[in-house]
């Protein structure tokens, strides 16, 4: 499904028609969110109030992306292909491909955010490249963890629908000023959002760090 980096590039950002947009991207999870309340939130079963943050657990999670899965297919939806955007949408791909019984999946990279508030002027593919002509006629449903400006999603929609017979947005988060609301959504927030597999820090061998001394 995906492809060595040096493969053609049927899918090279330069070749697809999309319009300026503005604002963000979608993100990841906050990198800053290491602090210990964050950690013991993001393993509860709820979300944490906060004036601040939208804090999702892995319990909770796990009920949005049974969730979506329900809702494509109540929409009579039936993806040949799952595509995750790399890194936020892989966990929420590979939840909803087990859910709906969809054994081919694949991703795409794509680089915005660079850290909090902090991002590329416009998203830029990274290799490994998909291979376009395997998605040639199929339905597809790309996977993210959020639209936030949208500009991310919007990118990736634009350039499988160039091969795809149809393609679909799922996200667990929208933000109010994304420019592609997605087809399925589990929450709309304005907050910056903790997703449970990046509130923690990197695992390093420093011993400051509690992971591996």
């Amino acid at each position: 499904m995906v492809s060595s980096p040096d493969a053609p590039s049927d899918l090279d950002p330069s070749s697809a028609t999309t319009a300026p947009v503005v604002v963000e991207d979608d993100v990841a999870g906050d990198p800053d969110a290491a602090a210990p309340a964050a950690a013991a939130a993001s393993s509860a079963p709820g979300p944490a109030p906060s004036a601040e943050r939208e804090v999702l657990g892995w319990l909770e999670f796990g009920e949005a992306a049974r969730h979506l899965a329900r809702d494509v297919v109540a929409a009579d939806f039936t993806p040949d292909v799952i595509v995750a955007v790399a890194r936020g949408g892989l966990v929420l791909a590979g939840a909803i491909s087990y859910a709906l019984d969809t054994k081919m999946c694949g991703s795409i990279n794509v680089e915005f955010y660079t850290g909090v508030d902090e991002r590329l002027p416009e998203p830029v593919l990274l290799p490994p490249t998909l291979d376009a002509p395997a998605l040639a006629g199929k339905r597809v449903l790309v996977v993210d963890d959020v639209s936030d400006s949208g500009r991310t999603l919007a990118l990736v929609r634009d350039l499988l629908a160039e091969v795809a017979s149809e393609v679909r947005t799922v996200c667990l988060y929208s933000k109010p000023q994304t420019i592609l609301e997605p087809d399925f959504t589990w929450k709309r927030t304005s907050q910056w959002i903790t997703f449970p597999w990046s509130a923690l820090p990197p695992v390093t061998r420093d011993a400051g760090q509690g992971d591996v001394s």
